[in-house]
């Protein structure tokens, strides 16, 4: 298990393999400087990040510097925590078990270092633990600690970035999970066992209870697949004597084919990461009950697969849901915003939040939006969306909101229901228009992670595959809800 570690001590530098440090320009370009002097060894050509193993009393030790030009401020640090994150990752390659960084330049950068305190820890658990494998031999991973040494680094600010990593390591953990292995069964028994773990209710509803609910677009969706749906439902009662409560849905496909409206095999591979909101919203479970916030939040995930058979729904198919509005299915592969409108009708309606955030890898048009670097964002609601994107903006998760106007909702308009699954395009608002159907008059955000929760490569502080996005996010809103 790996340690993140504080200490405002001088460190023996022999005890640790690997070294990474935060260097001004200044001290490079001195002529007399221990730090120009080692730079000189790697005869650099430009000032980035530099790697050279060094001998020491007991052994080599891999070196980082990282070069901080002169002028920058907090709002340039991410380039640095991405800097840091290919340094911890190449060190784990080398199978370094104890890595030291040094984080004092880039602290300095702002007065008031709260956040990069949290982004240092929250950058080194989540690189330290990157990486997914069912291999019958596993490569152990073999990194033990990462110390900081700094006396600028914020202490509570530090842990709480621990805690924070910690939740999203779990949710990157649940999305990694290939569909055989991660069943509406398997992800409804693993949200009993973190409530049970992490200190929050949760209530699983099988296929009979949510036949009674009415819930006719979720079932529409399951009955395709020989796994039974399951509807989960969670409850953090951290303000008891507080009337407001905030709602949290996340999708929860376990593994889409497409349905008849099939996906080609290339776009099926990875569609085990169909499950990414349902991820984060536990994953920010895990976060508020941990750090005890005095919220109440209620999260809710329609959990089942999209698959194809003799009893699965059609294109063509004109359905209920559970708000009594009918719908008309224009493609199959529009599922999770069927599955969305049954659980935001329950948690606005059974559940009476006074606010909800959904969290989807709802479409393939967010990426054409904004491609993997930022995630695109619909809501009915100026303040509720500010909140939004300034939560998510502290863990570097960037939001946009999308424009959702008049033209955008009649479109999503049928002829034959009250409303068609298939609107064309713009695809990602078109399908944020769909939902707002379902939401009533309560501020509501839509949040479509459908190109963020997954990637193909390893890009600097974000692993190959599961990246979590959502978890932190939603955690900064409650917390800044609370203050």
């Amino acid at each position: 298990m790996l340690d993140i570690k504080l200490s405002q001590k001088s460190l023996d530098l022999v005890q640790y393999e690997g070294y990474v440090q935060f260097v001004s320009k200044e001290s490079i370009l001195e002529d007399n400087s221990q730090i120009a002097m080692l730079w000189d060894r790697t005869r650099a050509s430009d000032f980035a990040i530099k790697e050279w193993t060094i001998p020491t009393d007991t052994s080599f030790m891999n070196v980082f510097f990282i070069v901080i030009e002169t002028g920058q401020t907090q709002s340039d640090a991410v380039k640095y925590l991405d800097e840091m994150a290919v340094a911890i990752r190449s060190m784990k390659k080398k199978d370094i078990k104890q890595i030291l960084v040094a984080s004092e330049i880039l602290l300095s950068l702002t007065p008031t270092p709260y956040a990069l305190s949290r982004q240092l820890s929250e950058t080194a658990y989540l690189v330290g633990l990157e990486g997914f494998s069912m291999k019958h031999k596993q490569d152990p991973n073999k990194l033990e600690i990462i110390s900081f040494v700094s006396d600028g680094i914020v202490e509570s600010c530090f842990n709480e970035g621990v805690l924070l990593a910690k939740a999203t390591h779990e949710a990157r953990n649940l999305v990694n999970r290939p569909a055989n292995d991660l069943t509406p069964e398997v992800l409804a028994q693993t949200a009993l066992e973190f409530g049970e773990r992490y200190g929050f209710d949760v209530n699983v509803m099988d296929q009979s209870k949510i036949e009674q609910l009415k819930m006719h677009a979720y079932l529409s969706v399951a009955k395709g697949s020989s796994e039974p749906p399951k509807f989960i439902v969670m409850s953090y009662l951290g303000a008891p004597d507080s009337p407001k409560k905030f709602g949290l849905v996340g999708k929860g496909i376990t593994y889409d084919s497409g349905g008849y409206s099939i996906k080609p095999t290339s776009s099926m591979t990875n569609m085990k990461n169909d499950m990414g909101g349902a991820a984060a919203v536990l994953g920010a479970f895990v976060a508020i009950a941990e750090a005890k916030l005095k919220a109440n939040v209620i999260g809710v995930i329609a959990a089942c697969e999209n698959m194809i058979s003799g009893d699965a729904y059609k294109p063509g198919d004109i359905i209920k849901s559970m708000s009594g509005k009918t719908i008309f299915i224009g493609n199959t592969d529009a599922e999770g915003r069927l599955t969305l409108a049954d659980a935001l009708t329950y948690i606005v309606n059974n559940q009476k939040v006074d606010m909800v955030v959904d969290v989807a890898t709802l479409t393939g048009s967010a990426s054409h939006c904004l491609g993997e670097e930022m995630t695109p964002v619909v809501s009915n609601n100026d303040v509720l969306y500010q909140l939004a994107e300034r939560s998510f903006a502290k863990s570097n998760e960037l939001l946009w909101r999308m424009p959702l106007i008049e033209a955008y909702r009649h479109k999503v308009k049928h002829t034959e229901a009250d409303l068609t699954n298939s609107a064309g395009r713009p695809g990602m608002i078109t399908a944020g228009a769909f939902l707002e159907s379902f939401v009533g008059d309560i501020p509501w955000v839509h949040v479509d992670i459908a190109s963020t929760a997954f990637l193909g490569k390893a890009t600097g502080v974000l692993p190959k595959g599961a990246t979590g996005v959502g978890v932190r996010g939603l955690y900064q809103m409650i917390k800044k809800i609370v203050d």
